[in-house]
C-alpha cells in the first residue's frame, strides 16, 4: 500500500486551515489530515508542498512510525511549530487510512474505548461575573460541567467579538495589577453565585511572570478552579517550581509546546497537573500518545488543546485519543464556523458533557472538496497583538 500522491488544500470556511489529502495505490483509500497552524498556514502548505511531499511518493503508507521518524530526523534542524504542524497533517492523515484500511476507528487500533465519550469544557467567557454566571448555567443546560471562566478586566478595552467564535476577551491595553485583581474577585462572585458544583477553569495565557503566577495560584486557591492554565510562558516553564511551592491550585500547561521533550521536565518533576499540548502541533497522534504514556506515569492528566483555529480533522484526532488513553482529563471544545458543515462531515458530537466519534472507520472525518474550492484562503488572518499602556508589546 504505498503513497501516490500528497495534496495540500488552504481554505477558508469562515477560518483558514490547512488539509492534506494522501492518496494510495489502493482504489478509493485515502486520508485526510490537518496542518493549520494559525496566521502562518502559507508557511506550512509550503513546507508541505515542496519539501515534504516529494519525500513520500512510493512510501508505505502503512508505516507510520518510520515515517514520522523520517520526516522529524530528516530536516536534521528538528521541531518548531511550522515542521511540526506539517508533520501532523501527515501523521493524521496516514492514521486515517490505517483505520480505513482495517475497516476500525482510530481508537480502536490505540487500544480501544476506555470510556463513553470525552468529558469536554465549554467556554463561558464574558464581561463580568453576571454575564459569565449566566453562560455557565447556558451551558450546564445543554449538558456541561466544565466550564472555563475569563473576564474583562476594568479600564481594558477590547477586540471586536467573532460572531461565531465563542466570547473571549482580549483586553487592552494589560496591565498585571488589574489583571490579578481581577480574577479572585471573578472567582469569589462565581462561587457566590453558583455554589462549589460547577468545575470552573482560567487561563492566563501565558501573560505572567512566575512571581506573579504564583500569586495568582496562591490567591485562586480558596475557590478550588479546576486548572489554571498557562500561567507562565513556554520559556520560563520549570519556574514553575516557585508556583508550586506557593499553592495547590492544579496547573495546566502545553499547548504552545512542539514535542514531548517540551513537557518532559515538567512532567517528570511533576510541575503541572494536565498537559495542554495540541495534536495539530506536536507532530500528530504518534506524538501525542507517546506524552500520554510518559504524563500516566507521573499521575499527569491528558487535556489536548482544542481551539476553532485548527481544523474538525484535529478535533476528531483529540476525542480519538482521549477515548483510548487511561489518563484523560478534560477535553476543550470548540464552536466552528457555520460554513465549516459545508465542508467537513462526521465532526465530533457532544451530549450530556460527553465528546464523541462515531464508530466509522479512521478519524471519520470526510471532506467536501467542491464545498472547500468554494472557500478560499484569506490573507492577514492573525491572533491578536496585545499592548501594555505605554504602547509596547505583551505576550497575548
Amino acid at each position: 500500500m504505498n503513497i501516490t500522491d500528497v495534496q495540500v488544500f488552504v481554505t477558508c470556511p469562515g477560518r483558514n486551515y490547512v488539509l492534506v489529502k494522501i492518496i494510495t495505490d489502493q482504489p478509493g483509500l485515502y486520508g485526510w489530515g490537518d496542518a493549520t497552524l494559525n496566521g502562518r498556514e502559507l508557511a506550512v502548505a509550503s513546507a508541505l508542498r515542496d519539501h515534504i511531499a516529494p519525500l513520500l511518493i512510493g512510501r508505505d503508507a502503512g508505516r507510520i512510525e518510520d515515517t514520522w521518524q523520517f520526516l522529524f530526523r530528516g530536516t536534521y534542524w528538528r521541531g518548531g511549530p511550522v515542521l511540526m504542524t506539517a508533520l501532523a497533517g501527515i501523521d493524521l492523515a496516514l492514521w486515517d487510512i490505517k483505520g480505513k484500511q482495517a475497516g476500525l476507528p482510530v481508537y480502536a487500533l490505540l487500544g480501544g474505548p476506555t470510556r463513553a465519550g470525552a468529558l469536554a469544557y465549554r467556554h463561558c467567557d464574558g464581561r463580568d461575573a453576571a454575564e459569565i454566571a449566566d453562560n455557565i448555567r447556558a451551558a450546564q443546560a445543554a449538558g456541561y460541567t466544565v466550564f472555563r471562566a475569563q473576564v474583562d478586566v476594568p479600564g481594558t478595552a477590547h477586540f471586536a467579538d467573532a460572531t461565531w467564535l465563542d466570547r473571549t476577551t482580549y483586553p487592552q491595553p494589560f496591565e498585571t495589577t488589574p489583571y490579578l485583581r481581577a480574577m479572585p474577585r471573578l472567582f469569589e462572585a462565581l462561587r457566590r453565585d453558583l455554589g462549589d458544583a460547577p468545575e470552573i477553569l482560567h487561563d492566563v495565557h501565558e501573560r505572567l511572570t512566575p512571581i506573579q503566577a504564583a500569586r495568582l495560584a496562591a490567591d485562586l486557591e480558596p475557590y478550588r478552579p479546576f486548572f489554571l492554565e498557562d500561567p507562565v510562558r513556554p520559556e520560563q516553564a520549570t519556574s514553575l517550581h516557585l508556583v508550586r511551592q506557593h499553592s495547590t491550585t492544579p496547573l495546566a500547561m502545553g499547548e504552545l509546546f512542539h514535542h514531548r521533550w517540551d513537557c518532559l521536565p515538567l512532567i517528570t518533576q511533576q510541575l503541572i497537573d494536565f498537559i495542554r499540548v495540541d495534536i495539530a502541533h506536536i507532530g500528530g497522534i504518534s506524538e501525542a500518545r507517546k506524552i500520554a504514556a510518559i504524563a500516566e506515569a507521573y499521575h499527569v492528566q491528558m487535556a489536548f488543546h482544542g481551539p476553532p483555529d485548527v481544523a474538525p480533522i484535529t478535533h476528531a484526532a483529540n476525542v480519538h485519543v482521549d477515548m483510548a488513553i487511561a489518563n484523560f482529563g478534560v477535553q476543550e471544545s470548540s464552536v466552528f464556523p457555520p460554513q465549516v458543515a459545508e465542508v467537513f462531515t462526521g465532526i465530533p458530537t457532544l451530549a450530556e458533557g460527553l465528546l464523541r466519534v462515531s464508530a466509522a472507520p479512521g478519524l471519520g472525518i470526510e471532506v467536501d472538496e467542491a464545498a472547500l474550492a468554494r472557500y478560499p484562503y484569506q490573507p492577514g488572518e492573525y491572533l491578536p497583538t496585545l499592548r501594555r499602556a505605554d504602547g509596547s508589546v505583551q505576550d497575548w
